[in-house]
């Protein structure tokens, strides 16, 4: 058996690194490693696997810490509290040591033994090659809070976003080391690894039922993310607001102009306190929303500026 070596700061004679962060996955992890091994040995020796712990409430950490126990190549990283799915994947990004690095889900929804072919799609000449989950064995409402997510996601980011592509995929050391120097606060690893740009493959992998349990994310977690995100990565929703109030100004010219007409010939006789109270109402509440919108902007601004550590490790193994 042999294990990752780091060289130095920039060599290391690992060929592959596998990243998954964990979480209500403790009937899951020991399954999870049994299959790697079994699919990465077809590829090399020289791997290691990384399980972040994002301080998951049940028993997962002990279970990591017995895969640690077991196999040497299996490290383990123990945050310190939960920080989100894609803030543990920053952090196993940041130990990983392979020439090669595979992010991917806990759950057995993305299929070990889809990894060899990966890697053999990668060694055609590709930095990235993303698991597009062409049938997603998802539940239908799970299907359809990330279709929305995605959907409004690509507007107000003028990005296209695919709700076949998750984290699941290899990368390129570089690609990793790029998206790693982007100092957002904000993470959100499809849309970060996608920025970065390189060459890249979109190739169809089979997906599958979630081993154990149940997801955490739903339809409120889906929206905030897509908010949070929204913000870190378009100003588009302030050129909406500055459209809309340039089209509420024309409007508001025509009804003026309306009403005035309207008085000359006799139409309006008397002037309506309906449509007076209506347009104060309107408006108001118009302003109050990009008041919110600059507001959520200057928050996120503030947070960026207080350069607080996205993620904290309690304990390592390995």
């Amino acid at each position: 058996m042999q294990n990752c070596k780091q060289t130095n700061m920039k060599e290391s004679n690992c060929l592959i690194s596998v990243v998954s962060p964990v979480y209500r996955a403790e009937k899951i992890v020991q399954e999870l490693v049994i299959q790697l091994h079994v699919h990465l040995q077809k590829i090399t020796d020289e791997y290691e696997i990384i399980l972040v712990n994002d301080a998951s409430p049940d028993d997962s950490w002990n279970m990591i810490a017995a895969e640690c126990a077991n196999d040497k190549r299996v490290r383990g990283i123990n945050l310190s509290r939960n920080f989100g799915q894609h803030y543990a994947i920053t952090a196993g990004l940041n130990y990983a040591k392979g020439d090669w690095i595979v992010v991917m889900d806990c759950d057995l929804q993305d299929r070990p033994d889809e990894i060899p072919n990966l890697y053999r799609k990668a060694q055609e000449g590709y930095d990235t090659v993303f698991a597009q989950r062409i049938e997603r064995q998802d539940k239908y409402l799970k299907r359809l809070f990330s279709k929305i997510f995605y959907s409004l996601f690509s507007y107000l980011t003028d990005t296209q976003q695919d709700p076949s592509v998750a984290n699941f995929g290899i990368y390129n050391r570089k690609v990793i080391k790029a998206m790693l120097s982007m100092k957002d606060h904000i993470r959100f690893f499809p849309t970060m690894v996608q920025w970065v740009g390189f060459k890249k493959f979109y190739l169809p992998v089979k997906h599958s039922d979630r081993y154990e349990g149940t997801t955490s994310y739903n339809f409120k977690s889906l929206m905030r993310l897509a908010l949070n995100n929204i913000i870190a990565f378009s100003d588009k929703p302030l050129r909406l607001t500055v459209k809309i109030g340039f089209f509420m100004s024309i409007i508001s010219l025509l009804l003026a102009v309306y009403n005035i007409i309207a008085r000359w010939t006799g139409i309006i006789l008397v002037a309506g306190f309906t449509t007076t109270i209506f347009s104060i109402w309107f408006v108001g509440g118009l302003l109050f929303a990009v008041l919110g919108i600059v507001g959520l902007y200057v928050g996120k601004t503030f947070e960026n500026v207080k350069e607080r550590p996205i993620f904290i490790i309690k304990d390592k193994i390995n």
